[in-house]
């Protein structure tokens, strides 16, 4: 089965379902990401923060899929922020990728107490995208004030913002925010539920256990992730699941043969608590989060 896609800003399409690498060890990442692409999978979403952007490209190289089958999308750390700086970082990520072309490139963070550089790392990709470096450049994590200060002082608008959206942290100003502006909304944690952050959200209910989800997912003989998914992908966003178990990983995938009622996309909708399961982006600093991304 194929997976949708959507269209990007530039005319660049992407698999609206990607495979998401978060938190997996690097020696669990190569077999995940192979099963990611046997199952049908052709997004592929990591970052040099992860730490496994070389197995990532491991499992494509030895995939059997032609490179231009399957959409690459990675992200710099704010350790690596500024021109030349981001442009070497791009360098790291495509040596440990094994790939000359990316094609998407995103700011992992936005870094309100240096915003400059923030500034000048984009501008670097700005420029990997006019020479053909990346097919695509966007963001992550930057909220509407953030968005308004990029833009004002850039020349491409980002193609994506990659933030925390499920049904209990929704967004929806954000989310206004990005599309007002031609930017599609892309989301990490797509179903919730889950501590992605030491720290953030131990407390929370998981959704995964919501007795609205757990309804709608048994009339249609679907699980409540499978649900979730189908909720991002029928509002038009770009999701980005992650598993290191095959058979979460087909199960993620397995969302392209039902679809929601406008009453049970409601019902979702009035889940929204607002409350985020990672940092703000607004508490991101170098002295907090940052840390050297190491050579290829």
């Amino acid at each position: 089965m194929s997976t949708p896609t959507l269209k990007l800003n530039n005319d660049v399409e992407i698999p609206a379902l990607g495979f998401g690498v978060f938190q997996s060890a690097p020696e669990e990442t190569t077999a995940a990401v192979a099963e990611a692409l046997r199952v049908g999978y052709r997004h592929i979403d990591t970052a040099a923060a992860y730490g496994n952007e070389r197995e990532v490209g491991q499992a494509i190289a030895t995939s059997g899929l032609d490179r231009s089958e399957i959409f690459l999308e990675t992200k710099v750390w704010i350790s690596d922020y500024g021109f030349d700086e981001t442009l070497h970082a791009y360098e790291k990520a495509t040596k440990k990728l094994g790939v000359e072309q990316l094609d998407l490139l995103i700011l992992h963070q936005p870094l309100p107490t240096a915003f400059e550089r923030t500034i000048e790392a984009y501008r670097a990709l700005e420029k990997l995208y006019a020479e053909g470096h990346v097919r695509a450049i966007g963001v992550s994590n930057f909220m509407p004030n953030h968005l308004a200060n990029l833009l004002r002082a850039t020349e491409i608008v980002p193609a994506v913002n990659q933030i925390e959206i499920h049904p209990y942290f929704q967004q929806r100003q954000l989310l206004a925010v990005n599309t007002s502006h031609g930017v599609l909304n892309q989301a990490w944690s797509p179903i919730g539920g889950i501590t992605f952050y030491p720290g953030f959200g131990e407390d929370r209910k998981s959704t995964l256990e919501d007795p609205t989800l757990i309804q709608i997912a048994n009339a249609h003989g679907k699980t409540p992730a499978q649900v979730m998914l189908r909720w991002h992908i029928q509002q038009g966003r770009s999701a980005i699941p992650k598993s290191v178990k095959p058979h979460r990983i087909a199960e993620n995938f397995d969302v392209f043969d039902f679809e929601l009622s406008a009453e049970e996309l409601a019902r979702i909708d009035a889940l929204d608590t607002g409350h985020r399961g990672g940092p703000d982006p607004a508490d991101i600093t170098l002295d907090n989060y940052g840390f050297p991304i190491p050579e290829a």
